[in-house]
């Protein structure tokens, strides 16, 4: 017999710069699998730190990457329970993002690379988030996501979709039909290819910079 309990849980997460008076911009970082949110953090090291603040939750399921046991990866989701495990890690990042408190005249980006799109997608769908940007980095849409979900965006929210054209985990027949489908849940989002592989390629992101 397979039973359910709840219990109160905590978790970490990391952020790069200060929020200040002089803070234009927040993102909200979601990493993919393999990571740990303090080394995907890095990665945004390059944004001018007095505008730029950055948040980066940590998914909860932990796991060693290697024989030897020493490198430690993470990962969002998996196929088992994905339904609780997905409310729980929304409920996890609310709880951030009560507890970072981000004043309303700054802009929110929420940024997902490779299974963070699974999480970044589904939070602002399921929270009605009325963010600045939303970038899709190299990662599949949520099955179970339609227009429906995101009618409550305003059009001037920027929406980008950014593969690899040497991504080894896309097959192009499976892009052009995914293109296809999320281009008609996001209405308006700009589809942006780069000549690399599976990576955060910087140069796209210059829209939003």
């Amino acid at each position: 017999m397979n039973k359910q309990v709840n219990y109160q849980a905590s978790n970490t997460y990391d952020t790069l710069n200060s929020l200040t008076d002089h803070t234009k911009n927040v993102w909200l970082v979601f990493h993919g699998i393999g990571y740990l949110s303090r080394y995907f953090i890095r990665l945004f090291s390059s944004l001018p730190p007095e505008e730029n603040y950055i948040i980066a939750p940590q998914a909860p399921a932990k796991y060693y990457k290697d024989e030897q046991y020493k490198r430690v990866g993470s990962s969002w989701l998996t196929r088992e329970n994905t339904l609780i495990d997905t409310q729980n890690v929304l409920n996890y990042i609310d709880a951030i993002m009560t507890s970072e408190n981000i004043p309303s005249h700054v802009n929110l980006n929420v940024l997902g690379y490779s299974q963070g799109v699974s999480i970044a997608s589904r939070w602002i769908a399921s929270r009605k988030i009325n963010c600045n940007a939303l970038v899709l980095i190299s990662g599949g849409f949520p099955k179970e996501l339609t227009k429906e979900n995101f009618l409550f965006l305003p059009e001037t929210t920027q929406k980008l979709h950014i593969l690899g054209a040497n991504d080894p985990y896309f097959e192009k027949s499976k892009v052009i039909a995914e293109k296809s489908r999320v281009q008609d849940i996001l209405p308006g989002i700009r589809f942006i290819t780069h000549q690399g592989g599976h990576e955060l390629d910087w140069k796209t992101l210059q829209p939003l910079l």
